[in-house]
């Protein structure tokens, strides 16, 4: 039995590696950059926090979100691996305590955003350990966000170029097109790297696109009809959260609702009301959702589009992560495509520092993805293969499992 299996069973509770898995471990094993795309529930995580184990050193791990290094930094420990995040929820003696703590050796894995690299003092620390593997977790945001409001996704590849001892670099996601995945590699300057692709496909999830005027009326026959089922309702504004979960309210709904407006307090509070299942409906803005693991969700509803298929394809993945029966809707009018065009050219979405012909690179790059979701919400073919062929899968059977099959 190899050394990742017995780390499989004896840290995971897991008899057998899921698809692509185990090649993803043996690759970073043997010190070769890897990007990964595996679907989501696929078990992206546990393809490097194997390797961390096996390592000599640390794994530095740059993810987007607190509560997903909280997600994760809690099953961990749990597992007994040694982890700890590093976030902005921490006190500055905190942060010191864990850093001398790490250069003893304390810790086999930390979590950072990338913004942490701004850190004089973090940078200090990372030229003192042995970084063994670098792990980008949901990579996309290399693209997705690098590219306007967090530029810091950007500035990984200088901080791997600055460490006394070039690490293995990892990176993973559950959605990227071609140009993505080609984007990460170069922004991340990999080296050679494996790229392994399981495929897109969530079987167990029905599609559908809905052509409806009131979207509210919609809503609250279908929570009706589903009054035990836990799910999500993403909004493209923290202003339709506010308005829908308002509505939700006066009907009696157990709801709670989450966005960037809120404070952290009251997002940590939320977020653990709908995991604990005090609260089985979530009204959130794309600030809520991604990486986390919460396995019953049986319904996400799209209340207004999203702005790509990239972004609308990783809301939906937060259904049926357990393998069971789920529903993603999108609830579609035309008007949806005046808030995606306002948001992609509001100017403050953009940081400062770039230049007006990255922001207008960037403002075209967007404007394409909205295209693509535009013909998404009004194709009369298979929604399914409409995804998977965006993402490069060619597929032309009927899949028997949107709403337009």
């Amino acid at each position: 039995m190899s050394v990742a299996l017995e780390l499989l069973k004896s840290k995971f509770g897991f008899n057998n590696f899921r698809k692509g898995q185990e090649s993803i471990i043996n690759s970073l094993i043997n010190n070769r950059d890897t990007l990964a795309v595996l679907p989501t529930g696929g078990g992206k995580s546990i393809c490097y926090q194997i390797p961390s184990l096996m390592f000599p050193g640390i794994t530095l791990v740059f993810s987007p979100l607190i509560p997903l290094m909280q997600d994760q930094v809690r099953s961990l420990n749990k597992a007994g691996i040694p982890s700890v995040f590093i976030n902005s929820f921490l006190t500055e003696k905190k942060i010191d305590d864990i850093l001398k703590s790490a250069i003893k050796g304390k810790y086999k894995i930390i979590y950072v955003a990338p913004e942490r690299l701004k850190n004089e003092k973090f940078l200090e620390f990372s030229k003192r350990v042995n970084i063994s593997m670098i792990a980008v977790d949901e990579a996309h945001c290399i693209t997705d966000w690098g590219l306007d409001f967090r530029p810091s996704y950007l500035s990984i590849s200088k901080f791997i170029k600055s460490l006394p001892i070039r690490p293995v670099v990892s990176a993973f996601t559950a959605t990227a097109t071609e140009e993505v995945r080609n984007h990460i590699i170069f922004a991340l300057n990999m080296t050679n790297p494996m790229v392994v692709n399981t495929g897109f496909d969530r079987k167990n999830i029905f599609f559908s696109v809905m052509n409806v005027e009131n979207k509210e009326d919609f809503i609250i026959d279908y929570l009706k009809k589903h009054p035990w089922d836990c799910g999500i309702i993403y909004c493209a504004t923290r202003k339709n959260v506010k308005y829908l979960s308002k509505i939700l309210s006066q009907e009696h709904f157990c709801h709670t609702q989450y966005h960037a407006g809120l404070t952290k307090t009251t997002r940590t509070r939320n977020q653990e009301k709908f995991f604990n299942n005090e609260k089985h409906i979530m009204v959130a803005t794309n600030a809520f959702g991604m990486g986390i693991d919460k396995p019953n969700v049986r319904f996400v509803i799209h209340y207004n589009m999203p702005q790509s298929i990239d972004r609308y394809y990783q809301e939906a993945g937060r259904a049926g992560r357990d393998g069971q029966p789920s529903e993603c809707i999108l609830l579609f009018l035309k008007s949806d495509s005046n808030i995606c065009r306002y948001l992609i050219n509001y100017k403050k979405r953009y940081h400062k520092r770039l230049y007006p012909e990255d922001t207008k690179m960037i403002r075209s790059y967007k404007s394409e993805g909205l295209i693509e979701i535009e013909k998404y919400c009004q194709t009369k073919k298979c929604l399914r293969n409409y995804i998977l062929n965006y993402f490069g899968e060619n597929i032309d059977s009927p899949c028997h499992n949107c709403s337009n099959c």
